[in-house]
């Protein structure tokens, strides 16, 4: 049986790739640097490690003896990873956990990239392999710097490695101060929300929709680095609109109160040509049914209500 290693696997994105690796097959092992979550599918076996801690990532191996690997974990705080020393750290220890793994025999990993390591121009639309990568964070660095470093040492070993560039991901259980979080938990407690002119163009995907594209990757024979994301360009202005008629408070937005940030780009789009041609796989869920759902799962958490059970009301896609 082909068993599975996700790290980061009680996070935004994590969670969201367990139920569908199951039904996909796998032996899932789920690796956490908090309690193992409760209510998520009884199958996983979890395991408790911190990768920054010497000698984690060999224990964590040799205790799930992975023939896959989903690799996630890393600082997210936004804005606050951007800048974060803690980035190199990260790098070291991803580079020790997938040494790890294909010591034990591992045959393919795929690790998370970011759409941060793309030049940031005023209008760019990310091709793989033509888009110049130019990051201008820390972060985007670390993701790069790791991805030329495991791709280089793949080759050398014949690990089959996919990096996954990661766009815009919103959803239940996303961080409290990103965009789509901070709009939906402000309006839904009555709160003002000031914003820019909101005409910058992106691409978001719903996080139940990566969480299987990222299983449909990990499946695949596809190598190298490759843009996850939904492939459909959307004004920030609409994706605001949308949250907003969702809590039923768009009066609190205001648009235009806030300057658009220096060095901000005007337009910022994925190609995912290889995501749909190569892997397979398109999205099901729409920005207003991501709306719905992601302000429907806010209201239950800033409730304080101890089950979400959001994922067990939804429909559940076949793994493709």
């Amino acid at each position: 049986m082909n068993r599975v290693l996700v790290t980061g696997a009680g996070g935004f994105i994590g969670r969201h790739t367990l139920s569908p690796l199951l039904a996909a097959g796998f032996e899932v092992h789920a690796a956490t640097s908090r309690e193992p979550r409760r209510g998520g599918p009884p199958a996983v076996r979890w395991h408790r490690r911190d990768l920054l801690e010497p000698g984690s990532a060999r224990a964590l191996i040799k205790s799930s003896r992975p023939t896959h690997l989903l690799h996630l974990a890393w600082f997210l705080n936004p804005p606050a990873h951007l800048a974060a020393e803690v980035n190199l750290d990260w790098v070291q220890a991803s580079l020790g956990l997938l040494g790890a793994f294909r010591a034990a025999g591992g045959r393919r990993a795929a690790l998370a990239g970011t759409y941060a390591e793309y030049s940031s121009q005023p209008a760019v639309h990310c091709l793989e392999g033509e888009t110049p990568i130019s990051p201008t964070s820390l972060y985007g660095a670390a993701k790069h710097g790791l991805h030329v470093i495991a791709a280089a040492w793949a080759r050398q070993t014949g690990l089959e490695l996919c990096w996954a560039r990661i766009f815009n991901v919103y959803g239940p259980h996303e961080h409290a101060t990103s965009l789509v979080g901070a709009v939906a938990r402000a309006l839904l407690r009555g709160e003002e929300v000031a914003t820019s002119h909101g005409r910058q163009v992106r691409d978001y995907i719903f996080v139940e929709d990566l969480g299987r594209a990222l299983v449909a990757l990990l499946r695949s024979d596809v190598a190298g680095a490759i843009n996850m994301a939904s492939g459909v360009p959307v004004r920030l202005g609409e994706v605001i609109a949308a949250i907003a008629a969702e809590t039923e408070r768009p009066e609190l937005v205001r648009v235009g109160a806030l300057p658009q940030r220096p060095g901000e780009s005007e337009r910022s789009t994925a190609d995912v040509r290889r995501l749909r041609d190569e892997v397979g796989w398109s999205p099901s869920v729409g920005l207003r049914e991501g709306a719905q759902l992601t302000v429907e799962w806010w209201r239950f958490a800033l409730a304080g209500t101890p089950s979400y059970a959001l994922a067990q009301r939804r429909r559940r896609e076949p793994v493709r």
